[in-house]
C-alpha cells in the first residue's frame, strides 16, 4: 500500500489498509488489481481523477506526428479553401500530418478532375510549408493526399501530379470518343442494313 505522500506502507489487509484510510480521512483507491497482491493507494480521489486526467491531456499532446484530417469539396469557396489551408499550416508547424481529403458527394463523382484540381491548388497555395508523403488517390467516393512539413521533393511531385491527372483526363477522354465512335458505327451498320431490306 502507498501512502498520501509516495511512502509506502508495505504490505496490508483489506481492513487495515481502510482503517488507514480512514484515520487520514482521504480515501482508498486501488491502482494495480492485477498485481499480487493487489496495490492500493490512500489519496483524495477528486484530486486524484484530475492528475490522471491531467496526463491523459499531457500524452494526447506530446503524440506528435497523429495525422490531421481536413475535409474539402470539389466546390469550394476560395475563402474556405484559405481557412483549410491556414488549419493545415498550424497542423505541420505543430509537427502533424495533414490529410486532405475532397469528398464527392451524389452526381459530382462525374467530375473527379476538380478534385485534382482543388488539390493541386491548395498544394500550391501551400507552397514549401507542405510537401507530399501520399499522392492523391481514391477511397471510395473521397480523394485523399497526405502532407508533411517541409518541401525539397514538392516540385518532382507537382510534375509527377500534373501528369498524372493529364493522363487521367486524356484516359477519360479517349474512353468518351471510343464509346461515341462504337456508337455512330452500329447506327451506320442499321442504316446500310435497313436500305438492303427495303431493296
Amino acid at each position: 500500500m502507498i501512502g498520501p505522500d509516495g511512502k509506502q506502507f508495505g504490505v496490508l489487509t483489506k481492513e487495515e489498509a481502510l482503517n488507514k484510510a480512514k484515520e487520514l480521512e482521504l480515501d482508498l483507491i486501488e491502482i494495480a488489481a492485477q498485481a499480487d497482491p493487489p496495490v492500493a493507494r490512500i489519496f483524495d480521489f477528486q484530486k486524484f481523477r484530475y492528475e490522471e486526467g491531467k496526463k491523459e491531456r499531457g500524452s494526447k499532446k506530446s503524440s506528435e506526428g497523429a495525422l490531421k484530417e481536413l475535409w474539402l469539396s470539389p466546390r469550394i469557396a476560395e475563402h474556405d479553401l484559405e481557412v483549410r489551408l491556414n488549419r493545415t499550416r498550424e497542423f505541420l508547424n505543430d509537427g502533424h500530418k495533414v490529410k486532405l481529403t475532397v469528398k464527392f458527394k451524389g452526381r459530382e463523382m462525374a467530375h473527379q478532375e476538380l478534385g485534382h484540381k482543388i488539390l493541386q491548388e491548395a498544394l500550391s497555395l501551400l507552397g514549401d510549408t507542405a510537401s507530399v508523403e501520399r499522392e492523391p488517390k481514391f477511397e471510395g467516393r473521397r480523394l485523399s493526399l497526405i502532407v508533411t512539413k517541409g518541401g525539397k521533393k514538392k516540385d518532382e511531385q507537382n510534375e509527377n501530379q500534373k501528369i498524372n491527372t493529364e493522363t487521367t483526363e486524356n484516359n477519360r477522354q479517349g474512353k468518351v470518343i471510343a464509346k461515341a465512335s462504337v456508337g455512330r458505327r452500329a447506327f451506320k451498320k442499321k442504316k446500310v442494313q435497313r436500305s438492303f431490306a427495303k431493296a
